[in-house]
């Protein structure tokens, strides 16, 4: 599951939510696709904490890194 995208691991995930929100799943099989969410949730969280990091910094013109700060 890692080895997916942002984008494809958010369409298995809604994929997901709409058989859950139908109903018309066996409880064992909501579980296991429910457990599955949970594992693309994690994956999705992940990269958008390592790209909110990326963007974090920004370069200065003498090339050192510094914070970004959305307030300044």
């Amino acid at each position: 599951m890692d080895d997916l995208s942002f984008e494809e691991s958010l369409e298995q995930l809604e994929e997901i939510v709409s058989k859950l929100e139908n109903g018309d799943i066996p409880l064992d099989d909501a579980i296991d696709e429910f457990n599955k969410a949970m594992q693309l949730v994690k994956v999705c969280d992940e990269k958008l904490t390592a790209a909110e990091e990326a963007i974090a910094k920004i370069v200065e013109e003498n090339g050192d890194l510094v914070e970004f700060n959305i307030n300044e």
